[in-house]
This record gives C-alpha cells, sequence and structure tokens, in this order.
C-alpha cells in the first residue's frame, strides 16, 4: 500500500475511507450510519452496527481455527509463574466468569471496577464485562484508595473486581486493605466486592459482599456474547485531569474494534499467528488496547508480563521473554530501556539469548532521547520505531505503517508521519495553521478516525471544554510541536500541567492538593523537571505559613509521605524544595510554565505579566542548590 494515497483518501473522504474498513471485523449486524454527529459536536463510528468485543477477541478466533494457538503466555517472574492459555481455554474461562458475574446482578450497561495486578484473571475480568456489555474500569493497582474512591463514585460500578496482592520485584501490596479503605471513602458502595486470591498472601474476606473468585464461579451458567451497538461503551479509562479529578474517557465497541484491527496490522505489521508483546500493564491504554483486546481479535499470542524489566532476575529480563517465546514485535516505553541500559550499559546481557524472531520494537508513551535509540537500535539490528498517541485516542496518531510496503524512513526526534485518519495541524494561539518547522499547539482536525474517545463518562460537556473549545473545528491534544516540511512531526511536550513519569500521565494539580494540605504549608506548585530514567519527576516548590518554625527535611519527609499515600507511590514524588515566594502573575496566577522551563534548564522570556522580576533568577538558584537543574 502506499501511504501517500493511502493518506489523501482517508483526508478527502473520511466517511468513505472507513466505511471500506467495516469487514475488518465480524459484525453481528453491519452498521449502516457510518459517522454520526452528536449534539455536543463530537462523533460516532459505525453507530448502529451490532458486535462484541469479546467474541471477536475469543469465539471468532476459535471459529476461525485457533482455538488451539496460545492465546496469552502468561510470564511472572517476580511470582515464579508461567502459564500458555490457549483460546479455547481463555473462551470457556470468560464465559464461566461471565456468568458468575451474571448471577451477581451484572447486566448489560452496568459498571464494573477492576483493581488487579497483571495475572491472567484480570484479563478474564475485561473479557467477561465486555462479553456481558457491562463497561470495565481498569484502575492501576499502584493507585492510594481516596484515587480509586474517587473512580468508583464517579463510575458506581456494582462489583469490584481485586486480588489479594501485587507484586512489586520482592515485596507484595495488599490489595484488599486498599479496596476496603475506597470502599469506605466513597459514597457510592458496590453490592460485591470478588477477590483473587493469590498464594503468597492471603487476603481477609470478612466485609458483607466479599467473595473468593473461583467460590462465587461454582455452578455459574456460561455466558454468551450480548450483542452491543457500536456505539456502546466498552470501558471507561480514567486519566489525569488538569484540576485534579480524573477524567473517565468512554471507549465504544464498534470503532474501537475496527481501529484496533487496522492499527494492528498496517501500524505494527502483526498478523494472526504472531506473537505480541505490549510491555505496560492492564491499568493504562496500552494494556487495554495493546495487551488484552487488539492481539487478541487480530488472532496474534499475547505476552502478559508481571514484573519489571530489571531484577527479574536481571536486566536480561527483556531478552529472555523475546526468546523464550519468539516475540516477533514489541511495545515499551523508553523508561523501562532506560532502566536496562542504566544496569547493563553494554548490553552484555542481551548476548545470553536468541532474539532473531524480532522484527522491530515500538515505542511511545514519552520522549525517545537519542541516546537512547542509538543505544537500542544497535543491541538489537532491529528498527526501533518512535510513535506517538494518547489515553483519549485509543491507537497511535503517529507512526510508520510497517504492515505495508516501504513505510516512511525514522526522522530522529520525530514520532515519524499522521495515520491515515489523523488530519494532525500545527496552530497558532488563533487556530491558524503555522509554518513548517514553528512550534505550535498540536491539534486534528475533526472528525478524527474510529476508536478515538468522543465523551468523559458522564460529562459530555467537559469532554468539549478540555478537548474541542480552544480551536474550533479541532480536538486539541495539549501537546505542542511543529512539523517539519515533508510532514513529520515533532512533540515537544506538553502545554499544561500534567508531567510524564515513566510514560505515566499525573496530574500536578492533584499532587498541588495534597501538598497544600499540611499544616505548615501556604502555597505550592507541583513541576516537572527532568530525570534521565524516569523522563520526568515532580518536584514541590512550596512556601511556607509566615511565623511556622519547622525543620525543612522534616516537612519535606512529610509531603513525600502525603503525596505517596493519597496519589501513590508512582508519582516519584521524592523532593520538596522550601522557597521564599513563587512567580507570579499581577492578577495573582502562579506562572507554571516559567517554573516549568526553569526546571528543563531551557530559555525564556521575561512575562510581561510578572509582578516581580527578581524572583525568576532567585528560584533558579534555589533549585540549582537542591541539585534539581541538570
Amino acid at each position: 500500500m502506499s501511504y501517500n494515497e493511502e493518506y489523501q483518501a482517508a483526508l478527502d473522504n473520511p466517511e468513505g475511507y472507513w466505511a471500506g474498513q467495516v469487514d475488518r471485523i465480524q459484525w453481528f449486524k453491519k452498521p449502516e450510519t457510518i459517522l454520526k454527529q452528536t449534539e455536543y459536536g463530537t462523533y460516532n463510528w459505525y453507530s448502529d452496527g451490532e458486535l462484541n468485543s469479546s467474541y471477536l477477541a475469543l469465539d471468532w478466533q476459535i471459529e476461525q481455527g485457533r482455538g488451539e494457538q496460545v492465546a496469552i503466555y502468561y510470564d511472572s517472574p517476580v511470582s515464579n509463574t508461567k502459564q500458555a492459555i490457549t483460546f479455547n481455554e481463555l473462551r470457556d474461562q470468560v464465559a464461566t466468569f461471565a456468568g458468575a458475574l451474571r448471577g451477581l446482578g451484572v447486566d448489560k450497561g452496568d459498571r464494573v471496577v477492576i483493581y488487579m495486578p497483571m495475572i491472567p484473571e484480570a484479563a478474564v475480568a475485561m473479557l467477561a464485562c465486555a462479553r456481558l456489555g457491562a463497561p470495565h474500569s481498569v484502575v492501576f493497582g499502584g493507585f492510594a484508595p481516596n484515587e480509586l474512591a474517587i473512580r468508583i463514585d464517579d463510575a458506581e460500578p456494582k462489583v469490584i473486581l481485586t486480588a489479594s496482592c501485587g507484586i512489586e520485584f520482592d515485596k507484595q501490596i495488599a490489595y484488599k486493605p486498599l479496596v476496603d479503605k475506597a470502599v469506605e471513602l466513597s459514597a457510592h458502595k458496590p453490592s460485591n466486592v470478588v477477590v483473587c486470591q493469590r498464594p503468597m498472601l492471603q487476603a481477609e474476606l470478612d466485609k458483607p459482599g466479599d467473595l473468593d473468585w473461583y467460590d462465587f464461579q461454582q455452578g455459574a451458567e456460561p455466558a454468551d456474547p450480548v450483542a452491543v451497538k457500536g456505539e456502546d461503551p466498552l470501558y471507561i479509562l480514567y486519566t489525569s485531569g488538569t484540576t485534579g479529578q480524573p477524567k473517565g474517557i468512554v471507549r465504544d465497541n464498534g470503532g474501537h474494534a475496527v481501529a484496533l484491527s487496522y492499527a494492528l496490522n498496517n501500524v505494527y505489521g502483526m498478523n494472526a499467528g504472531d506473537v505480541w508483546w505490549g510491555a505496560s500493564d492492564i491499568g493504562w491504554v496500552v494494556g487495554h488496547s495493546f495487551i488484552v483486546y487488539g492481539p487478541l481479535m487480530g488472532g496474534c499470542s499475547a505476552i502478559f508480563y508481571e514484573g519489571k524489566p530489571i531484577k527479574c532476575p536481571d536486566a536480561g529480563a527483556f531478552w529472555r521473554v523475546i526468546d523464550e517465546y519468539g516475540v516477533n514485535s514489541m511495545f515499551c516505553a523508553p523508561t523501562a530501556f532506560r532502566a536496562i541500559r542504566k544496569e547493563d550499559p553494554n548490553g552484555e546481557l542481551s548476548k545470553k539469548y536468541e532474539l532473531s524472531s524480532l522484527k522491530w520494537v515500538f515505542v511511545a508513551g514519552e520522549k525517545l532521547d537519542s541516546s537512547t535509540y542509538q543505544w537500542l537500535s544497535e543491541l538489537l539490528q532491529v528498527p526501533v520505531v518512535d510513535h506517538w498517541w494518547q489515553t483519549e485516542t485509543g491507537w497511535p496518531m503517529t507512526s510508520p505503517m510497517m504492515g505495508w510496503d516501504n513505510p516512511s524512513e525514522p526522522r530522529l526526534g520525530s514520532t515519524n508521519k499522521p495515520i491515515p485518519g489523523y488530519d494532525i495541524r500545527v496552530l497558532d494561539g488563533d487556530g491558524n495553521d503555522v509554518e513548517p518547522n514553528e512550534s505550535g499547539n498540536i491539534c486534528a482536525k475533526l472528525p478524527m478516525p474510529p476508536g478515538v474517545a468522543w465523551t468523559i463518562w458522564n460529562k459530555p460537556q467537559r469532554f468539549v471544554d478540555s478537548y474541542l473549545t480552544a480551536f474550533p473545528g479541532y480536538y486539541h491534544t495539549g501537546d505542542g510541536g511543529f512539523k517539519d516540511e515533508d510532514g513529520y512531526i515533532y512533540i515537544t511536550g506538553r502545554t499544561d500541567d500534567v508531567i510524564n513519569v515513566s510514560g505515566h500521565r499525573l496530574s500536578t494539580g492533584e499532587m498541588e492538593e495534597v501538598v497544600s494540605a499540611h499544616p505548615a504549608v501556604a502555597e505550592c506548585a507541583v513541576i516537572g523537571a527532568n530525570d534521565p530514567l524516569k523522563g520526568q519527576v515532580p518536584v514541590g516548590l512550596v512556601v511556607l505559613k509566615a511565623g511556622v518554625e519547622v525543620d525543612e527535611a522534616q516537612v519535606e519527609a512529610e509531603l513525600v509521605q502525603m503525596v505517596r499515600e493519597q496519589v501513590g507511590a508512582l508519582a516519584c514524588f521524592r523532593r520538596a524544595v522550601i522557597v521564599q515566594r513563587l512567580p507570579k502573575t499581577r492578577s495573582g496566577k502562579i506562572l507554571r510554565a516559567i517554573l516549568r522551563k526553569i526546571a528543563a534548564a531551557e530559555s525564556y522570556k521575561m512575562p510581561s505579566t510578572i509582578d516581580d522580576e527578581t524572583i525568576l533568577p532567585e528560584i533558579t538558584g534555589i533549585m540549582e542548590e537542591a541539585g534539581l537543574l541538570k
């Protein structure tokens, strides 16, 4: 296929182009309406078609003769466990679990929260919900109880599915007490909490409605897939909002299935029977799109990995997995490869393994630095493909099309060209296209392709306000960057106050709320500082209340603990620096954009609205003294 021809066809006639992709999946009833605009100015694809995502991932694959092919390779070095689960076995587990959920009253349209580690039961849970037409909301196991409680109150789930523990290297993290606390904090009370007991740590099932994962399935009648509309929600996935209130991104069934099929084959170059590894977690969008749904719907064998890239047992863990399962392609955040490189700078551990099955490696989630790119390219001797997408889009926005002949060549610093269906523009503050190589706001002209989220759970107007209002007629990605004369996209960073820690988008506003609650703190700003391993880490700049006499090191320790307890350890909040004042506009708004530039050691212009120009050198000096400017 020719990229230029396909891209232009999607640009000229989006509805016609995506009508041509309808037969990528097996529908119960093909859609008659390809594209529909909602009252809010958003869009639906394939709204009146009927399908079931669990059927596509399991039953349809079996009908194509793949029943005895491995669907999931579970590999858990942290628990010393391995499993190979066929499509037949997975379908039977999912059907039975769905029947058991139905026995608890879970029906089409009901929500289920999933708070689980990377164990096969988590995939069973997701697919069982999809089988019933019950939207699931997977919450990453690293989130603290109050964060889980916020999501429970928003999604109002009938049931919570969890496990007795997760494992962080050699440390066991008990999940049930965290879930119990979240339910205690939440106004909405689910009817049941179903707990998958792991052998290394057993949970107390001592609350009303607590059920054992396997006991409650006894005698359950296996459930057949329920037909849902293309526009019906498959899942809700919460992403950090700039106000600190998470946004429940809603993914539909129809557009999602078509988009994932398109991406798996054309972007990632995978076909039925191939072995695919999305090295992420089901708590993030990558885990939804390219650990569970995408590869299984495409007839691939998916790697379900529980562990880290290092200390499992060493920094050769990734290479072992590629060798052992014959991985053909994988997806990972650059953070993982930076961690591997830090432990094994010359890549000596890779020489112990046979890596010839690997065709290419995809990276996304944060900026791929040139040294990591070069190290990985030289080590693996396969294309290292930088690409870009967001939780909201659910699948890539820019990437070379590795499934086509002559994919676009890489350009260092670029995430490559837009994928057909995404009309990506770089706009100035007034909404006008800027010249090539000129920085601006990265936006996508409406309508965007199938698979993209078009609403926020229970708050459709918030979606419009967050993404479609700043530049009418466009989706505002919140990222800044530029496009070169050949159409390659370069992402330079966020334009809001969400920072990227190891590929995880986290709200600094959320952390500021926690820090501000300390009795000694008058005001604060949390910004992202560059980190060679994690991309960014949050740093708190804290102004103490007048007359407060405290030990600064003690305050810092208390703030670190507060953020850990209320946001979670994954925030990596470890530094809080005491400052005398924060830079503000004359109207009293903290100049966070300038603080971010100082932290990143970037040049900046003195804002015309600043109330005191002398403060910026003062802040720079304090951050230098604290060792935060690298």
